[in-house]
């Protein structure tokens, strides 16, 4: 055996230079959507609540952001969160979003994911049962119920902020793919629900159309935001912007799933996942259409064959609106743990992105 290879089997470990930050992270995916869970090394986030934590962030450290979502350490895909104090004694956590465009306002499968990390780091006290976490997001309160049998985790559900349609069948005009038929709903992000049994299009919602996907689903996304109007919170202002465009496919999958979705968000990102903030949007659509009521279950695929199971709890007014308290619930895996050092002498330490 050469000393240099012996050498190396002694010697695995980097001590980085004390003048380079680290930030140490659990890496976790939900229905295949990535989670990049920041633990430490991150700068305190000053403020009151999460929207001032998310604004301060974006003001100050955005370029971490694109250090972790970014090439190199992350990808055009990279998802990721930073764990916060709550918003008042009532709460756990609060959490933070990450992706390639910004801070989003709610993530389903973040939470999902979030809510089974607290049960295997015992951040919480957990029993058998259903261990209710209340988690402070940036659209509001999210109650999980992370369910535990045997000491092992088997799912999560929860519930979301109220979720609400602003308007059914609405039309847009786009250049190469003519007038689209979609509906304008919130589940903590506003989304352009597209029905592909409505609208004449040449790709499926199958992985051999990603990159259609992602250009159609992007010009959707342009369209309806510069062409409707109604894309207002009632009571966040920060809250008021298209988020993605959600693709439909409403007829029973070969897996037996009731329907399929594909979610483009962000800035042409493709959630693996089914997207519990658009599930949960769906959930006010199918409601307001009566195709679901209290008691039934839906089950939705993902582009990765992936299910989230959605139900109705509840309806309320929530301003204007009459909204519903959808409920979602799927399983997330942990799947590596990472200490990321950054060079300050590194000139792509900010990240980049080629797509």
């Amino acid at each position: 055996m050469s000393k240099t290879y012996q050498n190396i089997l002694s010697n695995t470990n980097f001590n980085p230079p004390y003048e380079w930050l680290q930030i140490k992270t659990i890496d976790m995916h939900t229905g295949g959507e990535p989670l990049r869970v920041i633990v430490n090394g991150f700068p305190e986030l000053k403020g009151n609540s999460v929207l001032e934590y998310r604004k301060y962030c974006k003001e100050n450290f955005d370029h971490l952001r694109t250090t972790l979502m970014f090439e190199p350490r992350g990808h055009a895909d990279m998802y990721g969160c930073i764990l916060l104090p709550p918003n008042d004694s009532e709460g756990d956590f609060g959490i933070l979003f990450l992706h390639n465009e910004g801070y989003s306002t709610m993530c389903g499968h973040a939470i999902i994911a979030i809510s089974t990390l607290a049960v295997e780091m015992k951040w919480i006290d957990v029993k058998e049962g259903d261990n209710i976490i209340k988690i402070d997001a940036p659209c509001g309160r999210i109650t999980s119920f992370a369910n535990v049998k045997d000491e092992k985790i088997k799912g999560v559900r929860f519930h979301c902020v109220p979720s609400f349609v602003v308007g059914l069948d609405r039309t847009v005009e786009i250049e190469g793919l003519g007038t689209i038929k979609y509906d304008l709903a919130y589940g903590g992000a506003f989304y352009a629900y597209v029905d592909m049994a409505k609208n004449n299009f040449n790709f499926d919602l199958s992985a051999n159309s990603y990159r259609e996907l992602i250009n159609q689903g992007m010009k959707i996304k342009q369209a309806v935001m510069n062409a409707d109007k109604e894309i207002l919170h009632p009571f966040e202002d920060d809250l008021s912007f298209l988020y993605g465009t959600i693709f439909i496919d409403n007829n029973k999958q070969p897996s037996g799933a009731d329907s399929k979705n594909i979610c483009i968000f962000a800035e042409g990102e493709v959630d693996r996942c089914p997207t519990g903030s658009g599930v949960s949007g769906r959930l006010a659509v199918h409601k307001l259409r009566n195709e679901i009521d209290f008691g039934e279950t839906m089950t939705i695929e993902s582009i990765t064959g992936s299910v989230f199971k959605g139900s109705v709890i509840s309806e309320e007014n929530y301003g204007s609106f009459k909204a519903v308290i959808p409920q979602v619930e799927g399983t997330a895996h942990i799947i590596g743990m990472q200490t990321f050092v950054i060079d300050p002498n590194d000139p792509m330490k900010n990240g980049f992105i080629l797509r």
